[in-house]
């Protein structure tokens, strides 16, 4: 009987170190393609990639899609004259950017839905209240668009026309992870405080992965 007592932990330990080790996949969205109705989009067969872009940063340097290459890249659509839900989300982006703040493989990228409006100089006032350094946190403008085009067919989410009113931008709360190789790896709500402590751990899972 002493011997069992003595043994079995020891089983155990050897069976955990074998078969036992925990893993954690990150999904790799649209690996088939990308199924939508929305008819002012063309996607290709197979894995869909995040298409080229062309915009200015905050700092009015010229950012294309060639920012998304080998980087982990945090991204949402916003405006700066937003009353809602966009401040919590800056907010939220903000620990993001204070927890990678030293890691140039994660950056996150912001574009504004009101480019009219959101000049480079108004953006750039906007990112000193978040203190967004422009190395690791992008606030981005370009043509209307293109920016609509992107966030619908790009980055698939649904973003439109509002009413005219303060609020005019009907624009998602959505905050989406992509990967080095430009695919979609996860869709977070950018007002959970939650979900955006299981984006930080999900950043780290996928820096683990392209370090091993």
């Amino acid at each position: 009987m002493l011997l069992l007592i003595l043994v079995i932990p020891v089983l155990i330990y050897v069976f955990l170190q074998q078969f036992g080790s925990n893993s954690y996949a990150i999904p790799v969205f649209y690996e088939k393609g990308v199924e939508s109705s929305l008819e002012s989009c063309e996607f290709s067969e197979g894995q869909h990639y995040i298409p080229n872009f062309d915009m200015i940063s905050q700092n009015k340097e010229k950012i294309t899609g060639d920012v998304l290459e080998n980087k982990i890249s945090v991204v949402d659509f916003f405006f700066t004259s937003c009353p809602d839900i966009c401040p919590v989300m800056s907010s939220e982006l903000s620990r993001v950017n204070d927890f990678f703040k030293n890691n140039a493989s994660v950056q996150i990228l912001s574009f504004t839905v009101d480019p009219q409006y959101d000049t480079p100089q108004v953006l750039s006032e906007y990112a000193k209240e978040y203190e967004a350094d422009a190395n690791h946190w992008k606030f981005l403008t370009g043509e209307k668009e293109d920016i609509y085009s992107l966030a619908r067919c790009g980055f698939l989410l649904p973003v439109q026309d509002g009413d005219g009113s303060n609020a005019d931008f009907i624009h998602s709360e959505k905050i989406i992870l992509v990967d080095g190789e430009k695919r979609i790896r996860g869709y977070y709500d950018g007002t959970d405080r939650e979900e955006i402590d299981r984006l930080i751990t999900e950043i780290n899972i996928l820096l683990g992965n392209y370090n091993s």
